[in-house]
Formats: C-alpha cells, structure tokens, sequence
C-alpha cells in the first residue's frame, strides 16, 4: 500500500510517495510563489509576433507566457466572451498554463481550458472522448463511452482518466455535472474581471497528489504540517469523504517525518549525478538545457558470465533504475541514454522492448522512440512542472 507524505524540507513542501518500504516519487513546492500549472487567468496580449505564430501574455505582474496562435486557432475566450478574431496586443483572454517555467522558458499558456477531477478531465476546444491507454477493458470502455456520449456538453470534450476505472456510470455522471458547472461559474466570473484576475480556485500540488493518486491503493496521508493537515482534512471531507480516515497528523518530536523514512537522505541521493546499481554498475545521470544525457558503466561488476551476458544483465538492470529515476526526479524532455553497447542484435531489441514495458507504468506519458545511429536511446517524457533538481536550484536564488 502507498503513503503519501507532506513535510517541510529547507522552507519549501515536500511532497514523497512511500511505495513498499521505498519511495518512489519526489516533488517540491515553494511555500510562497507555488507552481502555476493548471491556473487560468485573465491575461492580457502585450505582443504579437508573426513569424513564430505567438503571442505573448501577461498573466500576473511580470510574469508574462507563451500563447501559440497555431495550436489556439480556433475559439478562444475573452473577458467578453467567446471569440473567433486573431488576439492583439491590449486583447484581454481567458488563458489556462499548461507548462511551468522551465528553465530560461516562459510558461506555456493555453486558450483550451481543462477542468481536472479525479476521474474525468473537462475540456474546452477539444470535442470527443479520450481515455487513459492505461485502461485496457474494450466492454467497460464501449460502455463508459456509450453513457459519456448522451450527456457530455455541448462545446466540450472528455478524458477518462485511470481512476476511473472501474468505478460506476452514476460516479462519473455526478463527476461530469460538477465539472460542468465550475466551468461555467468560471467563464461568468471572466466577464466582470479585469487583467491579471486569477479565475480558479485551482488545488495546491499537494492536494492534487492526492486527488491523482490511485486510491485503491492509498493506505495513508501523513503530514507533520498542521495547516496542510487542515487543508487536506477539508478537501477530503467535500471531493473524497471516505479516504478521510485515512489522514493522519504526525506528531512525534522525538523521531521527526523527515527521519523516520529518511527523506533528508533520498533527497541527497535524488540529487547526485550517480546512481549505485546493486550489481556494481552505475548511472551517470546529467540534465543539460536542451535535454538529460543517462550514461551507463559496468562501474565494480564482478559476475562470473561471460562479457556478452554481464552488458546484457547490467543494462537490463539500468533500464529499470532508469524507469524508477525518471519518476522520482521528474525528469522530462528528450532524454538520451547511453547504454553499454550490444553487438547482439537480439539483446538490443530486448533492452528496447523492456524500456517500452517499464515506460508504460509511468504515471507520466513517456515514449521510447527508438535507438539512434549511434546507439543511444531516445525517450521523450512530458514536461510538465519541473524537474526536481530545478526546484532545488530555485530555492538556492531565494
């Protein structure tokens, strides 16, 4: 069973998934300027620029984004109101951030908003019904599909995410109404807003831990925080009551959280460049501006098999350390691994097919693409907030 754990660590919120006696998943919020993702705002065009396509949207003091007018198209909502004229500098539009900053990137800013709950997401400017590729059942979702169709809004499109699966039609129906009527509570509030306004009462990233996290197998939330304590118990009472039992306040001095599942330690680790195989191989993992570089070495592997057998098992090794990485870094972007070479044309296609396998338990969409001429493979994970060593690196410039 999972614990979900919130504490503090060096004046920022760290939010840590215990899996099985390990933790598997890391992420940080600054208590005073938290991530941007998924809130809408009322923004205001302050340029357009042609030969690229965008514009660019001041969403808060200073804080301006990126808008692509090639992926926003269509409709979009003003102030005023649904519009289908190309934005111009002075335009006030309802915009949704869809990436955070990265980097020396502006955030990425959307005209096509979404409305996440724990099973569906509402979209706006995308028509139809999606599902997780997570879920494989063809009955349940030709059936899910079938009641989805009859009552989804007008305008609107639907993904069903891997909660859903399997809970009941009336669940998600009740679900879908809720969505739909934050919506329009929203676009109403944009009428009577002015620019910089921001719109929803979005969850902090905490709060949407718990929301994404599959709660069949949630054991406990555990924080030592009184007000996140406070925070969680009354999300849980109004979207999730029957998980409220399952929130606890730490409160032993004695052996503080961070101690007892040795959180200081796993951040230390999660934040070297090298990661320790058990077999004596070793990961090199170096995040660059423009992408992550994994390099693999046989490292103090002392097996007995012959040279052709012990690349094959310290790679096979690696790939799965490097599917536990990716998750716990959050590390996103092309991502480039250099595993020991192969001549066996056989064991390359089963490293590629095992990468495949362990990318599709990702929680994040991840792709491996393919090995390059030069035998290096290529993974593309989506990049949404940021990695973990860029959230450390922000705390540093505070």
């Amino acid at each position: 069973m999972n614990k979900l754990i919130f504490t503090e660590w060096e004046g920022q919120i760290l939010t840590a998934l215990w899996t099985d006696g390990t933790i598997t998943r890391l992420s940080l919020e600054e208590q005073e300027s938290p991530s941007l993702l998924n809130r809408i705002y009322v923004g205001k065009v302050k340029n357009v620029v042609k030969n690229i396509n965008a514009a660019f949207v001041e969403i808060q003091d200073g804080i301006i984004g990126y808008y692509s007018l090639t992926e926003n198209r269509e409709h979009f909502y003003t102030s005023h109101g649904l519009s289908s004229q190309i934005p111009k500098p002075g335009d006030e539009i309802v915009v949704q951030v869809a990436k955070d900053a990265v980097k020396t990137k502006a955030p990425v800013l959307t005209g096509k908003l979404s409305f996440p709950g724990k099973y569906l997401v509402l979209t706006m400017g995308k028509s139809g019904i999606g599902f997780s590729s997570k879920i494989t059942d063809r009955e349940w979702k030709s059936e899910i599909r079938e009641m989805l169709e009859t009552t989804i809004p007008d305008g609107c499109g639907l993904i069903v995410r891997t909660n859903a699966y399997p809970v009941s039609q009336e669940t998600l129906s009740t679900e879908l109404s809720l969505l739909y009527e934050k919506k329009q509570e929203l676009l109403e509030k944009a009428c009577c807003r002015i620019s910089g306004s921001r719109l929803d009462e979005a969850p902090s990233s905490y709060l949407t831990a718990i929301r994404d996290l599959d709660s069949s197998s949630l054991g406990e939330i555990i924080t030592d925080i009184p007000a996140i304590f406070q925070e969680a118990e009354d999300y849980l009472k109004a979207f999730q009551p029957e998980y409220t039992g399952k929130l606890r306040l730490y409160e032993d001095k004695l052996l503080p959280l961070s101690k007892l599942y040795s959180l200081e330690t796993v951040m230390e680790t999660a934040l070297r460049k090298q990661v320790w195989l058990k077999s004596g191989g070793y990961l090199v993992i170096e995040p660059t501006e423009a992408l992550t570089v994994i390099d693999v070495n046989t490292g103090k592997y002392s097996g007995k098999k012959n040279a052709k057998e012990t690349i094959r098992s310290i790679n096979l090794e690696a790939a799965e350390e490097i599917g536990r990485q990716l998750i716990l870094r959050n590390l996103s972007g092309i991502i480039l691994i250099d595993f020991i070479d192969m001549e066996d044309q056989e064991n390359r296609n089963e490293l590629l097919e095992k990468m495949r396998s362990i990318c599709q338990k990702d929680p994040i969409k991840t792709t491996v693409v393919d090995m390059t001429a030069l035998n290096l493979m290529e993974i593309t994970r989506k990049k949404l907030k940021k990695p973990l060593h860029e959230m450390k690196k922000a705390l540093l410039f505070h």
